[in-house]
């Protein structure tokens, strides 16, 4: 037998239980030291591991859990009706605090499993057949930890400091249950309380770990034995102490901070909103990611307010479709089916129930549905012409040439083209890349950059000109119209900044990767060949019609040298191309910064980072930071080209790839250095 695969296995002289008894006798101390033992575990699953490996270790909850009690009064820890004289701390304080726990666990475990996240990777969701007080209310629960409360502080037997200790611990479970019970309260201020109560009481769970007595054996893995599941024995997870601590101030911050969302306006800044809040360092927990989504949409209801019918018109009004009929809100209340206004209102409830799960994923997941939905909304874009009257704007050449606005289609291009984007941009973060991929997926990113401002720019085009057609706007129409010319002011300014960054450093990377300073993979590589590592990084865009994918020729000509362009024989022998490719990306990072400090400059309303100004500003420094490192870097490669008289570049010139310590996860910029 295998004692890693066989739970049953037993070495010699071991039991299959260990004989510890729940209800022996335990110091106050000791109840300290059971309360913090039992916070590290919870924190352990928050992280993701599985409950067999982190709460469910302990003989004491799974006394309480096992068998499953039908009321409040069955969880106790004598079970079998044996005497608690001598045990009142016991049966009182650390009961409670751990019914408190377990019922805190069912309202974060219903929470995250009524939202998208990832199973096994984020969190585990098997229970193994054991009930976290599903059925007890919350009230019971409260009801007894104010007993318990008052029944620790009036005990005068015990230290007060021990005393202040135990009870500072049954507040802090009496706070984080009441603020995860109600996690949907609409009364942002009062939800935010809660968290922040939470928050100033775990700087005395430091001052006092010091009395803390740990009781390692009330902890064990051979509970596992016992739980429902066919997953091999697990070793326990050990969660240190300020760990713990650090994360659960993470938690309570990012909880109370998730909240400011239901201030948000519009759907370009709850978007902005979810972005740079998710992008927090460090991640956000599960628990708060999935609060997040039930708090976007909850109850057919976005930020609990909004149909998400007036979400996507209000976003087609701000991005290609300032007052116009398609998403004028009498349009239902037309009951003439003659009326092309009725027609017109058919169409676009079909268009909504279409659009609107894609719609949403946008803010859980990305990339899912949005080929087939762009089809359809050119058809419907055709469909509804002949009730808006559109006429076309008639190309110059050859000018019977028409080109028709298809606003609902370029509202769905938008979009995929962001989220390839963001696809792309992830790599850089999780470091899926290899080091001599980064010129060409720059390249790409750059690529996509330009076709989002010429797509861009084609809106602009018949937004303006249909402003220009009529001459009677009402003044909330020109309101409207001021609205979307800003949104794509600031759309067209962010995805020029992107594109001259990662043509940059493209072009840095292609100099660095042609010389070897950035080092390739060992060759040869049996099982890989540049096509198909090309065939992998397109894979997620494959199924697009447009934007359409570069040809494997075309990614690989944008991100290297063409043969004889610069050589590099013998001593060291440099054609014209790569000091003028230096001189390109030195051009490029100078328009990029120029273009992401005017970002910086621009007012929370205007960039639509309403309640997320701080972090959003605080990731532009960041990005502007990067551009300045970017900058020493093309000079600091301009040099060592000229420096290198008769020498291989790869000598004179040094490269450190900042693994993890970028300045912006999305931009990964080399260190250069220069030897003499």
């Amino acid at each position: 037998m295998d004692p890693k695969m066989d739970s049953g296995f037993l070495a010699g002289g071991e039991t299959i239980e260990d004989e510890f008894d729940v209800l022996r006798e335990l110091l106050p101390e000791e109840i300290v030291g059971l309360m913090d033992q039992i916070l590290c575990h919870e924190v352990a699953w928050h992280m993701g591991h599985p409950l067999s490996q982190s709460l469910f270790t302990s003989y004491h909850i799974d006394r309480l859990l096992l068998p499953t009690p039908k009321s409040l009064e069955e969880a106790n820890f004598d079970r079998d009706q044996r005497s608690r004289s001598g045990n009142e701390i016991l049966h009182t304080a650390f009961r409670a605090f751990c019914l408190a726990l377990i019922k805190y666990c069912d309202f974060i475990y219903r929470r995250i499993g009524k939202e998208h996240y990832y199973e096994e990777e984020d969190f585990v969701s098997n229970l193994y057949n054991r009930n976290l007080l599903t059925d007890v209310a919350a009230e019971e629960i409260h009801e007894l930890l104010g007993q318990a409360i008052y029944l620790t502080e009036q005990e005068t037997s015990i230290d007060e400091a021990v005393r202040s200790a135990i009870t500072n611990r049954l507040r802090l479970r009496e706070r984080l249950l009441i603020a995860v019970e109600c996690d949907l309260n609409p009364d942002k201020d009062a939800q935010i309380q809660y968290w922040k109560h939470c928050a100033e009481l775990l700087p005395d769970l430091l001052k006092t770990r010091r009395i803390a007595k740990p009781v390692q054996e009330a902890f064990s893995i051979k509970i596992q034995r016992r739980l429902a599941s066919s997953v091999p024995p697990r070793p326990m997870v050990e969660v240190d102490f300020n760990d713990a601590h650090v994360f659960l101030c993470h938690l309570c911050r990012d909880a109370a901070d998730v909240y400011y969302i239901l201030e948000c306006s519009g759907n370009s800044n709850i978007l902005n909103f979810t972005y740079v809040f998710q992008s927090r360092k460090p991640q956000p927990s599960v628990y708060i990611r999935c609060l997040l989504q039930s708090l976007i949409f909850h109850d057919m209801k976005v930020l609990g307010k909004i149909t998400i019918t007036k979400l996507i018109f209000d976003d087609l009004e701000e991005l290609v479709l300032p007052a116009d009929i398609l998403i004028d809100p009498a349009n239902g209340n037309v009951e003439a089916p003659h009326d092309p206004r009725f027609q017109i209102a058919e169409e676009m409830r079909r268009l909504v129930l279409r659009i609107g799960d894609p719609f949403l994923d946008m803010f859980r997941a990305i990339f899912l549905d949005w080929e087939s939905v762009q089809l359809e909304a050119e058809n419907l874009d055709v469909e509804v012409r002949k009730y808006t009257g559109e006429k076309p704007l008639v190309d110059g050449e050859p000018a019977s040439t028409e080109v028709w606005s298809f606003p609902l289609s370029s509202w769905v291009y938008y979009y995929k083209l962001r989220q390839v984007e963001w696809i792309v941009q992830l790599g850089f973060e999780l470091d899926i890349y290899q080091d001599d991929e980064l010129s060409s997926m720059y390249w790409y990113l750059s690529h996509v950059a330009a076709a989002r401002i010429q797509h861009l720019e084609r809106i602009q085009t018949f937004v303006t000109r249909r402003f220009r057609q009529w001459r009677g706007w009402a003044p909330n129409q020109k309101k409207s119209f001021k609205r979307c010319h800003s949104f794509l002011d600031v759309a067209l300014l962010e995805a020029s900044a992107t594109q001259w960054f990662a043509i940059s450093l493209s072009k840095l990377y292609t100099v660095l990767s042609h010389f070897s300073i950035v080092k390739n993979r060992p060759l040869p590589l049996p099982y890989s060949t540049p096509e198909l590592r090309y065939a992998l990084r397109m894979r997620p865009f494959l199924q697009l019609s447009i934007p359409e994918l570069p040809s494997y020729a075309e990614f690989s000509a944008a991100s290297s040298f063409e043969p004889g362009e610069a050589q590099n024989d013998g001593g060291f022998s440099a054609g014209v191309q790569v000091l003028s490719t230096l001189n390109a990306a030195e051009e490029a990072i100078r328009v990029a910064r120029k273009e992401w400090e005017a970002l910086s400059k621009l007012d929370a309303e205007t960039a639509r980072v309403t309640n997320a100004e701080e972090w959003w500003r605080a990731s532009i420094k960041d990005v502007i930071r990067a551009c300045i490192v970017c900058s020493i870097a093309i000079a600091t490669a301009k040099r060592g080209f000229q420096n290198a008289k008769g020498k291989q570049l790869s000598e004179v010139l040094k490269a450190e790839m900042p693994k993890g310590k970028s300045y912006h996860d999305f931009w990964i910029v080399p260190r250069l250095s220069v030897q003499q």
